[in-house]
This record gives structure tokens, C-alpha cells and sequence, in this order.
């Protein structure tokens, strides 16, 4: 048994390896597929007539290498008809057999490979054609009121269908099925043979295709034998108000079925009596009544109607309130007219008509009144809703309702400025009353004469007049009147109050204090001031300055900027601006120059003449020693003897400046040209140290002879202290001998060892050649 078996089970998984085999062959073919496209096409063609078989051919362009899975879907219209999935490479084909009007669209095919879809361009497909349909009837004979089937074919059409039934070529029903038939219940009310057909149309949105129309079926209506009947007593056409008026409505005929019977009697929408067979109504007849009257029968599905036209003559006619006068003021008579024009003078005469007044609903006179009423002056409010009631015969007539508006007396008028009021420039006044009934003339006055006038029409319009004022008081001038009743006086206003803004000028900057005394550290105010109306925004302008330094507003005609601490960077040109609401004005500028302090000024001229002071001392000083020097070399060049060995002239000096007391007793003698050298060293020749000398310290000096002073003291100065030398006259001096002015030794006055630096001096003038030469 095994051995039986043993072939068997090697078979199957010989399958199984064949077809893991072949599923990953087709996997590999899958892996490899190369889809490019799809084509849809229309077979025979895209335009064919009905019955023809149309088929819709879909095309996938891919290269494989093996079997793969298709999925194809057909839309029509982009709704989807078909799907189907294939393995095999053949194209997908989709039949329309018996191709219909309803098959008409566009058809386009999405084909998904691999997960990767691709759709066709779209096709149109007309079909041209539709079927004839065929109507029927259940019966051909009935009673008017009954129902009768009828039925409407296309079997062959399909798709969604509007179908319609006529009756002798009038519409009479439709219905939209989807379906290619319908079945429907039709009533016939009207008697005798009638033609029946139907047609259908097949909807293609946004259009539809129309079919012909049907066969003709004729049918006959028989005639039930009952008829409604209407009747009117008083008969024949003379019926007045006053008269009983009867109308009945009833049936005639065969009334084997009464039980199925309903009659209505009406006018209009008024329904008057209604019955099983008969209906009645009875009223006292006015001339409103005239019209026309319906008798209606019903018996199942059964409606007949019948009609009477009923014309009642008036036995007065309605009656009209007037008012005299048409227009009227409060408190202000006036007259209402009732009366009716015509009547029937075989029933009534003129007299036998009495009247009634109704003011808003209320009597205000008696039945016998002849109609006319005067309504008196003295009531308060005459305003409201009148109206007026004839009698005669138990018949009562009432007048159209007449509204009565008593005008109302216009009130004093106010007169008031619209918008801001100023000097010079146009404005606009109104005129207005709080009271008064429209139309009002209003009239601008001046003084005693008429500016302007106009009429006020309709509630919304006001009385408004352009004016111009020169000088602030002219308003006082103007006045308005108003005036709505031309019996009376027109009523004044006042006079016109406003407010009246003057124009700014003549501003002016002003600085305080004076310009001249406008020093630094102090604080300095920049007034400015106009005239005009307030309030006045004032601003401060600096030239170079965009912004402005201070903006204030007042109700004053002047404010002022003030700045503290003044310094050089407030010098300037200043000016300010002025405005309200009627202009701006500008100042001239002002130029500011801020001077320096008094205490800089005498500062400065304290130093100045400090340094004067120091400059001239210095000069005098300067002046002194050189006249000092000249002096000391006139003393010397003029002594009578020679000095001994130990009188020597010695002369304390800095090494800076050597300052010579004077005497204040000097006459002048004569002037000498006076030469010093440096002193020479006793041991080696003059002429020859003076060669050697590199430094040329030759100085002249204008000495002027004074007359003789006592040479023994010479005050010198060290630092603050005064040195005295003693000079030493030699006794052997006298006129014609040699002069030994001795050696003038110059100590350091730092207390140091003493250098010899002044040289012998010469005096050789050629005025004063007597004068003896000094020797060593």
C-alpha cells in the first residue's frame, strides 16, 4: 500500500516545487514590467445608432517578461461601470449590447499595474435614437368622475426617463422613473370622446434626448344626468337696497345616488350655505352684495358648477364728509359737510336720509342732524379722525374716514451761528422754530432791512442763510422772523448771540529786559503778545530750529517763554507764532546777544590792568637800572684821584639783574660815550686778554654827567636787601691828573666765592677829551 502511495506523494511535491518555481518566476517578471501607457477605443465607431453592439476595448502598453496582474476599470461620464482583473496579456473588453440613447457619454479606462495606474483619454459615444413609445388604457368607456389607468412603454430604453400623458394634446400629467415604463390614474370630469397619447424624454445631463410621441387612444366619457341650479328672488334685474334677497341652490336630474351628493352655495372665497341636495341663504340686500354667486355640485370625483350674477341698486348712495376750509390752524373754526349724492326717488326722498359725525370713533351729533356741523374754535385740539353715518330705510351707509391735522402756529424762532463765527469770513446762520406745522418762511433781518428769505417744505429742510460779519458787534445786527399762517403776524427771534473770534494781529516778541542788558547767568523772558480772540496757542521758535522751543495756550492776548541761566548758546534770532481758530500770525524775529557777566568784565579788566601795572613796573624798573649803571659809570669816570690798593668799589649783584640806587637830588653835567671791558688778569697784558677774548662783551652806554653827589654810599640791592660800596677817592686827585677808578669787584650773592666780571671801563667822549684816561 505504501509502495502505491509512494509515487503519488512524489508527484505532489514535484507540483509544489513547480509552482513555487513558476510564482517566483512570475514575481522576478513582475519586478521587471515596464508600463507606459494606456488606450481606450470604441468599436465600431464613437457615433452609432440604437441596437447597435458597441464594444469599449481597453489597451495596457507594457513590456514584461512574465504574467502579471491587470486591474482594469471602465468610467462613464467619471462614474465607474466596470472592473476586472486579468494575468493574461489580452485587452479588456466591455460590451454594450443593443447599444441605447442612455449609453451616450464619455468613457475613459484606468488601468493599475504593480500598483502603478495609469488612465486613458477619454472617448465620447453617441447613440442616436430612441424607441416609439406605447401607451394603453384599462378601459375605453367611463362616467365622467371616474378613474381610468393608463400605462406609457419604451421596454428597450433604459436609463433615466421623464414621461408625459396628453389629453387632446394638453399636457395633462409627467412622472421620472428610472425605468423604462409607467403606470399612473387619470380622472375625466368633462363629457364626451377625448384622444389620449404619451411621449417620453431620456435624461443626459445637462440635456435631454426627446422620443416621438406615442400611439392615439381615444376614450369616451359618458355624461352623469344631474346638473346644479341656482335661483335669486326678487327675480328680474330691478333689486334696491332694502330688498330681502333669496338665493337657493339645488340639483337636477336623475338622483338614483343622492347619498353621493353635497351642494355649496358661495361668493368669491365667502362660502354663504352648503347641503346635501339644497342650500339657501337670505339677506336684506345692499348695493356691496352685487356680484356674482356659485352654486357648486359634488358626487364623488364629480364637480359641476353653476353661476349668477346678482346686480343690487343703491337706495343712497355712500356718503362724503368734507371740511371747509381744507386747511385750518388750532383754535380756528371750520365746517363739515355730510351728504350723499344720489337715491332712489321711488323709494326715498332727499329728507329722509339723516346724518351722523364721528370724531375718532365718538358722536358729536345727533341722528336728526341735516349734515352740516361746524366744529367751534374753542375746542383745544381739533386734530384727529373724522367720519360721517347716513340712515335711511334701516340701511346705514358710512362715509370714507377723513383726517384732520389742525396746523400748529409756529412758536419764536432761535436764531444760532452754525460752526465757529469769524470776523471777515463767511459763516452760516439757521433759523428755527420747535413748533409749527410745515410749510414755515423764515426771513433774515439787519437791522431794519431784509437780508434773505426761504420756505421750509418738508420736515428734514432747515432755513439756513450765509452772512459775514466785519467787526465783532455786527452780530447783534441780525435777526429772523418765522411765519406759517398769512392771517397773522410773523413771530421775531431775538437777536443773533454768538460767540465771534477775531482774527490775531499785530503780534510782537518783546525781551526782558532790554536787549542791552541781557547778561550771562541772568534769566531773560521773550513775551509774546497779540491781539485777538482766546484762547491763542502761542509758539517759541529759535532760527535754525525746526521744532519750537515751548508751545502754551491761554485765554490771555500775551505770554512769555522764560529761560534761566543764560549763557553764550542762547544768542539768536528768536520769534513766535500766534493762532486760533481764525488765523496765524508770526512776530519779527529778535535778535538776542547775551553779554558777559559784570564780574567777568571786571575780572578781565583787573587782570588787564594788573598786567599793565606789572609791565609798566617792570619797564620803570628796567628804565631805573639802566639809568643806575649810566650814573655809577658817570660817578666813576669822574673821580680826582686814584684809589688805593685796599679802597676798591665794591658792587653786590645777582647774577641776573643788578639794580643802582639813585639819589634824588641829580643835576645833569654833560654826556660821555662810556665803554667797559671785562677786567683783565694784572698779570698778563690787556690788549692781549682782550684779543683772547672770544665774547664780544664791549657795551656802550650814554653816561650823563649830573652834578657831584656823595659817591662814598651806593645803595646796590640784593634780592630785597640794599648793599652799600664805599668808593675811595685818592688825595692826591686834582684836575689834570690821572684817575684811578679803582676795580669794582662782583660778589655772588649766593654768598659763593667772589668772581671778577666787570671790566675797566674807558671813558673816551669827544666833548670831555680834558677828562683824565683811567690806568691800571
Amino acid at each position: 500500500m505504501w509502495e502505491l502511495q509512494q509515487p503519488s506523494v512524489r508527484m505532489v511535491t514535484r507540483l509544489l516545487l513547480l509552482t513555487s518555481v513558476l510564482l517566483s518566476t512570475c514575481q522576478v517578471a513582475e519586478s521587471q514590467a515596464l508600463f507606459t501607457g494606456v488606450t481606450l477605443t470604441l468599436e465600431p465607431s464613437n457615433d452609432v445608432s440604437q441596437g447597435t453592439n458597441v464594444t469599449v476595448r481597453c489597451q495596457a502598453v507594457v513590456s514584461s517578461s512574465g504574467f502579471l496582474n491587470r486591474k482594469y476599470t471602465i468610467y462613464k461620464d467619471n462614474a465607474e461601470v466596470h472592473t476586472e482583473s486579468i494575468t493574461t496579456a489580452e485587452d479588456l473588453i466591455y460590451s454594450l449590447r443593443m447599444a441605447r440613447v442612455a449609453n451616450t457619454g464619455k468613457y475613459k479606462c484606468k488601468v493599475n499595474i504593480q500598483d502603478k495606474e495609469l488612465s486613458s483619454k477619454s472617448e465620447k459615444l453617441t447613440v442616436t435614437g430612441l424607441q416609439t413609445p406605447v401607451l394603453s388604457v384599462d378601459k375605453r368607456v367611463f362616467s365622467e368622475g371616474e378613474e381610468v389607468t393608463v400605462w406609457c412603454k419604451a421596454p428597450e430604453e433604459s436609463g433615466t426617463i421623464v414621461f408625459y400623458f396628453y389629453k387632446d394634446s394638453k399636457e395633462l400629467y409627467e412622472e421620472m422613473v428610472s425605468a423604462n415604463q409607467v403606470e399612473t390614474r387619470l380622472r375625466f370630469n368633462n363629457a364626451g370622446d377625448h384622444r389620449l397619447h404619451c411621449d417620453y424624454r431620456v435624461i443626459l445631463l445637462p440635456d435631454s434626448v426627446p422620443s416621438t410621441a406615442s400611439n392615439n387612444v381615444v376614450v369616451t366619457v359618458k355624461e352623469l344626468f344631474i346638473t346644479p341650479v341656482i335661483s335669486v328672488r326678487p327675480h328680474g334685474s330691478m333689486i334696491i337696497e332694502g330688498d330681502i334677497l333669496d338665493i337657493s341652490c339645488s340639483v337636477s336630474g336623475n338622483l338614483q345616488n343622492s347619498s353621493r351628493l353635497k351642494v355649496y352655495l358661495n361668493k368669491g372665497q365667502n362660502l354663504l350655505s352648503t347641503g346635501q341636495s339644497k342650500a339657501n341663504h337670505s339677506i336684506r340686500a345692499l348695493a356691496e352684495h352685487s356680484g356674482e354667486f356659485q352654486c357648486t355640485l359634488e358626487m364623488g370625483n364629480v364637480v359641476k358648477q353653476v353661476t349668477e350674477n346678482v346686480t343690487i341698486t343703491e337706495l343712497f348712495s355712500q356718503p362724503v364728509l368734507t371740511m371747509y376750509p381744507t386747511e385750518v390752524f388750532e383754535k380756528e373754526k371750520f365746517t363739515l359737510t355730510c351728504r350723499s349724492t344720489n337715491y332712489s326717488s321711488d323709494r326715498i326722498s332727499a329728507s329722509d336720509v339723516k346724518y351722523s359725525i364721528y370724531k375718532d370713533n365718538y358722536t358729536l351729533t345727533p341722528g336728526s342732524f341735516n349734515g352740516i356741523y361746524v366744529v367751534p374754535g374753542v375746542v383745544r385740539n381739533s386734530s384727529g379722525i373724522y367720519s360721517c353715518k347716513a340712515d335711511a330705510r334701516m340701511i346705514s351707509k358710512y362715509s370714507a374716514k377723513l383726517p384732520v391735522h389742525a396746523k400748529v402756529l409756529v412758536s419764536k424762532p432761535e436764531i444760532t451761528a452754525i460752526g465757529r463765527v469769524i470776523v471777515g469770513k463767511p459763516f452760516q446762520v439757521r433759523c428755527h422754530s420747535d413748533r409749527g406745522s410745515l410749510p414755515i418762511e423764515y426771513t433774515l433781518w439787519k437791522k431794519y432791512s431784509e437780508v434773505n428769505s426761504t420756505t421750509v417744505q418738508q420736515p428734514h429742510h432747515q432755513a439756513i442763510f450765509p452772512i459775514t460779519v466785519q467787526h465783532y458787534s455786527d452780530t447783534q445786527d441780525y435777526k429772523c422772523e418765522a411765519r406759517n399762517n398769512p392771517k397773522i403776524d410773523a413771530v421775531v427771534s431775538n437777536k443773533l448771540n454768538t460767540t465771534v473770534i477775531v482774527p490775531l494781529s499785530n503780534p510782537g516778541l518783546s525781551v526782558v529786559p532790554d536787549l542791552l542788558e541781557v547778561t550771562e547767568g541772568n534769566e531773560m523772558y521773550l513775551i509774546c503778545g497779540v491781539e485777538g480772540s482766546p484762547p491763542v496757542t502761542f509758539k517759541w521758535y529759535r532760527r535754525g530750529n525746526v521744532q519750537p522751543l515751548f508751545i502754551t495756550t491761554t485765554t490771555q492776548s500775551s505770554e512769555s517763554l522764560q529761560i534761566k541761566g543764560l549763557g553764550n548758546e542762547h544768542s539768536g534770532t528768536y520769534y513766535c507764532e500766534a493762532i486760533n481758530y481764525a488765523n496765524m500770525v508770526r512776530s519779527q524775529p529778535v535778535t538776542v546777544d547775551v553779554k558777559m557777566a559784570m564780574w567777568k568784565k571786571g575780572l578781565i579788566v583787573a587782570c588787564c590792568l594788573l598786567v599793565v601795572a606789572v609791565l609798566v613796573l617792570a619797564c620803570v624798573l628796567r628804565y631805573n637800572s639802566k639809568r643806575g649803571k649810566r650814573e655809577n659809570a658817570a660817578e666813576l669816570s669822574v673821580k680826582p684821584s686814584s684809589p688805593k690798593s685796599d679802597d676798591s668799589l665794591t658792587v653786590s649783584l645777582t647774577h641776573s639783574t643788578m639794580e643802582v640806587y639813585n639819589p634824588p637830588e641829580v643835576g645833569v653835567d654833560a654826556a660821555v660815550s662810556v665803554w667797559s671791558e671785562r677786567p683783565v688778569d694784572p698779570g698778563s697784558d690787556g690788549e692781549s686778554s682782550v684779543a683772547s677774548n672770544n665774547e664780544p662783551d664791549v657795551e656802550y652806554t650814554e653816561v650823563v654827567h649830573r652834578q657831584p653827589v656823595d659817591p662814598a654810599r651806593v645803595p646796590l640791592r640784593k634780592g630785597t636787601e640794599t648793599v652799600y660800596s664805599e668808593v675811595q677817592n685818592s688825595p692826591t686827585g686834582a684836575p689834570g691828573d690821572h684817575y684811578d677808578y679803582g676795580s669794582v669787584e662782583y660778589a655772588d650773592l649766593n654768598g659763593d666765592q667772589p668772581e671778577v666780571n666787570q671790566a675797566l671801563l674807558e671813558v673816551n667822549h669827544q666833548d670831555h677829551h680834558d677828562l683824565p684816561v683811567p690806568v691800571e
